[in-house]
């Protein structure tokens, strides 16, 4: 199947081949034709298999049935980052259209949105709390909109956003296309759902597992050799693109100095940098300025940055579901990537979990060379996940080297 099949506009053909597509994901396959005829849709994948197009795309085809510069489709985001991605996307996707798109969040002043509002544009994609104060200052009319998506949910959820949610839904018309996307469906995320679609088209692509793309090992450690650790496992993956998740953004901080001080290009990202930092390091990152990217959370659902080779937790997530959106960072636009977790023994829970929901338990590793002391390097999973022996590593480049020929890549 390709794009093709979908009989979209040609000026939205000419945006999709511009970015070198041709067969859609299985969640695109899913939920375009589903947008396309109107309905409303509930699409669950993970991170990273083309849910923005999946949305996107038909939008913009139905949008240029008829010419009107007033808002007629609205994208709700949890972060900036991710706000910033979808505007791009889409302008990327009506580039020959003439169909106008803003990003509207916080964090940069509202005079310059509240101007390009009162040009006029037809698609917005903003964060609920912006979205809500220019609304107030009477900048923007939502009395147009035609279709609302509402994108991550379950990361809106979790940051406390359903009020803010209610009351944006509470401002648009009645009789609207409502699409609700989500890299993962807890049950409080499924009962939001079921309160705002009607006889929804369901599409759901392995929603609860890391993307197959992505393999995952575990390296035991304790929290004094972490950072020790962390150094040794990068020191053979320099100029190779690495995401790193820390729990804390004062950690952050702090390791992207350590890792510095080693000689690695790093930058660090967390939720205090005023915006136009945090655009630079992910510009940066993306245009491999940097190597190294240390993150808290608030990068997961915002980096969509093809390319990243690994993602390591330097603190492991509390949740399965954070787990999915950190990993989906790598393994993007169906490559491959790995995800490299530095587990302590409190980890054990988590990781057992991953082993379950991939059919097998994650391989735990023992780097090669490095001085463990007296620690021994080993998680005890339950019986009804059994744990193979720690493998002697020479280091992540010699895991991925020695793939290929131990056995065929493991798939989630």
């Amino acid at each position: 199947m390709t794009f093709h099949d979908f009989n979209l506009d040609p000026r939205i053909m000419a945006g999709i081949a511009a970015q070198d597509y041709i067969h859609p994901t299985p969640i695109q396959q899913a939920a375009i034709p589903d947008v396309l005829a109107g309905r409303d849709v509930l699409g669950v994948a993970q991170t990273g298999t083309g849910k923005t197009a999946a949305f996107m795309l038909p939008i913009i085809h139905n949008l240029l049935a008829r010419k009107d510069r007033r808002v007629r489709a609205l994208v709700i985001a949890p972060t900036r980052e991710l706000a910033e991605q979808i505007c791009l996307a889409t302008r990327d996707f009506a580039r020959q259209t003439g169909l106008r798109t803003l990003a509207v969040y916080g964090g940069v002043g509202k005079q310059q949105q509240a101007q390009k509002l009162r040009r006029g544009v037809e698609i917005v994609v903003a964060c609920p709390g912006r979205l809500l104060d220019i609304h107030d200052d009477g900048d923007i009319d939502l009395s147009s909109v035609e279709t609302v998506v509402l994108d991550e949910a379950d990361r809106m959820f979790d940051m406390g956003f359903l009020p803010d949610l209610r009351r944006i839904l509470h401002l648009l018309p009645v009789h609207r296309q409502n699409l609700f996307f989500s890299a993962t469906m807890p049950p409080e995320i499924r009962r939001l759902a079921d309160g705002i679609l009607v006889d929804p088209a369901i599409a759901t692509i392995d929603a609860q597992a890391p993307a197959a793309t992505v393999t995952h090992a575990v390296y035991p450690t304790n929290e004094a050799l972490k950072n020790s650790l962390l150094v040794a496992l990068l020191r053979e993956k320099r100029r190779e693109r690495t995401l790193v998740f820390t729990r804390t953004k004062y950690r952050a901080r702090n390791l992207a100095k350590v890792l510095n001080y080693q000689g690695h290009r790093v930058i660090a990202l967390e939720g205090n940098m005023p915006q136009s930092k945090r655009q630079a390091a992910i510009d940066g990152f993306r245009k491999g300025r940097y190597d190294v990217l240390v993150a808290t959370d608030v990068a997961a659902r915002g980096i969509d940055v093809v390319d990243i080779e690994t993602v390591i937790n330097y603190d492991m997530p509390e949740t399965l579901e954070s787990y999915t959106h950190r990993v989906g960072r790598t393994g993007r636009a169906q490559k491959t990537g790995e995800a490299v977790n530095l587990a302590l023994v409190a980890d054990t829970p988590l990781v057992q979990e991953i082993g379950t929901i991939q059919g097998e338990p994650v391989e735990q590793c023992v780097l090669d060379g490095f001085d463990y002391g007296e620690f021994r390097p080993r998680l005890y999973i339950a019986p009804a996940a059994p744990t193979p022996e720690p493998r002697r590593r020479r280091g992540l480049g010699a895991r991925r080297a020695r793939r290929s020929t131990r056995r065929p890549a493991r798939r989630v």
